[in-house]
């Protein structure tokens, strides 16, 4: 099933272009409301890791998290969407910035990540998530379309 394996968050960096790899933690061990894990990230010369939460985990239609800031302010939420298709299954990506960027991390993804509009350059990576977890549902028998 198409949640199962996103809702796999230590397999996300296989799916995502920026995600190294992520583990769950506070003894958390799988995909439940309110369970916490540590994602791992690079982007360029950009090395960093947040502590996102699970906020949906409704196997099979939804499942999202909110990753904090470096304040442990909730800042940006990620969600996928899951509707049966015709092929399989279409799965949805978004995001959404609960808060304005300070400057100075804006200043740094200049700096160390060369990423000018963010916004762009999520929305290229999510392209590339969906693309990847599309093959490994197709390896897994289970065929959707991407969208983001």
């Amino acid at each position: 099933m198409v949640y199962d394996l996103l809702a796999d968050v230590p397999r996300m960096g296989e799916w995502s272009p920026e995600c190294v790899g992520c583990d769950w933690i506070d003894g958390a061990n799988g995909p439940v409301v309110g369970a916490r894990f540590r994602g791992r990230n690079r982007h360029r010369l950009a090395r960093w890791s947040t502590k996102p939460r699970v906020t949906v985990a409704n196997r099979p239609s939804e499942f999202a998290f909110v990753a904090p800031d470096g304040f442990g302010r909730d800042l940006t939420i990620w969600s996928y969407r899951l509707q049966p298709a015709d092929s399989g299954t279409e799965l949805t990506e978004s995001f959404e910035l609960l808060r304005d960027i300070p400057w100075y991390i804006r200043a740094w993804r200049r700096s160390f990540m060369g990423v000018k509009d963010r916004k762009a350059d999520l929305e290229a990576n999510m392209d590339r998530t969906l693309l990847n977890i599309k093959s490994a549902a197709e390896e897994a028998g289970q065929v959707h379309g991407p969208h983001g």
